[in-house]
């Protein structure tokens, strides 16, 4: 009678182990996320948590004392700064939709079969992002006076009086100088998401008798529609964090004053006003406010019954 050979005891599986390039790639990206991203976040944390005072008559070196909430209170109780939370609120209803509308239409314009010269219109609408913060303000702050801006001067010449700098407009100039150097890098984004889209959809949807518009708002927005949220939420934290185009127009009106944005009376009080832990309480609220709009923002688009588009 046959005997039936023991099938041969498997060998153990062995854990494989991560490629030495995963460390040596991602291991510098650590650090230097450690180091200047979530150091400054914890040290702010940590600052806003204490106070400088003096001892005695002031003869005494200053102590620093654990004050807890103290700084945060004291923030929230300023009505200077809760105007300028107030009017940074305002200025991203105003800049974010149009950020978003104008990045979108642009894409889908140089992005149409229509379109002439695409690559020319592109780096066109680029060229402002690689201007720095500083000079973009400088300059459209000589377009804003009426001394100096020839178009100002057009306008006064047939009885148009304009001053992009006053009370009243002064949001809406700011708005322009973010919108002029930013709406062409969120267009690129969006410009990539609308390459990704297989070109056999277009040729199927124009087979069945689609129209070009029929093809945008069928098609292309709904593809495009993750992109146009990573643009939102890239301008919702853009604008939280406006602070040079007020402090280089500042010089030039009366309107921006030195707490005109949180991020303005933050450096104010670490650097004019030499209290660098109200300064930290200011900036961690701002980055609160940041966290809690980016995230509700994408809980808000990301209900099932919001993703129809």
């Amino acid at each position: 009678m046959a005997t039936i050979a023991p099938a041969p005891a498997t060998a153990p599986a062995t854990r494989r182990r991560p490629p030495v390039a995963l460390f040596v790639l991602t291991v510098p990206f650590l650090v230097m996320f450690a180091l200047f991203f979530v150091a400054p976040i914890v040290y702010a944390v940590v600052q806003s948590l204490f106070a400088t005072k003096s001892s005695g008559l002031g003869f005494g070196a200053p102590e620093t004392v654990f004050v807890f909430f103290d700084n945060y209170l004291a923030a929230l109780s300023n009505p200077s700064f809760v105007e300028s939370l107030g009017r940074l609120l305002l200025f991203s209803l105003i800049e974010v939709p149009l950020m978003v509308v104008t990045a979108l239409g642009l894409a889908l314009l140089l992005e149409s079969a229509r379109a002439r010269f695409p690559r020319f219109f592109r780096v066109v609408y680029f060229v402002p992002y690689g201007v720095p913060g500083v000079i973009a303000a400088l300059l459209w702050g000589f377009l804003y006076i009426p001394a100096t801006s020839p178009v100002l001067q057009g306008l006064a010449a047939i009885g148009i009086d304009i001053n992009p700098l006053s009370s009243d407009g002064v949001l809406f100039a700011i708005a322009n100088i973010a919108l002029w150097g930013f709406a062409g890098y969120n267009m690129l984004i969006l410009i990539a998401a609308l390459n990704a889209i297989p070109s056999e959809l277009y040729e199927a949807a124009r087979i069945d008798g689609a129209s070009e518009w029929t093809i945008t708002w069928q098609i292309k927005l709904p593809l495009v529609r993750p992109s146009v949220i990573l643009v939102t939420v890239f301008t919702i934290i853009g604008t939280l964090q406006l602070f040079v185009e007020p402090l280089v127009l500042r010089p030039l009106t009366t309107a921006i004053s030195s707490d005109f944005t949180p991020n303005l009376a933050a450096y104010n009080q670490s650097f004019a006003q030499g209290n660098p832990n109200l300064a930290a309480a200011m900036a961690v609220i701002v980055a609160v406010i940041g966290f809690v709009f980016s995230f509700g923002f994408l809980r808000l688009v990301n209900r099932k019954g919001n993703r129809a588009w």
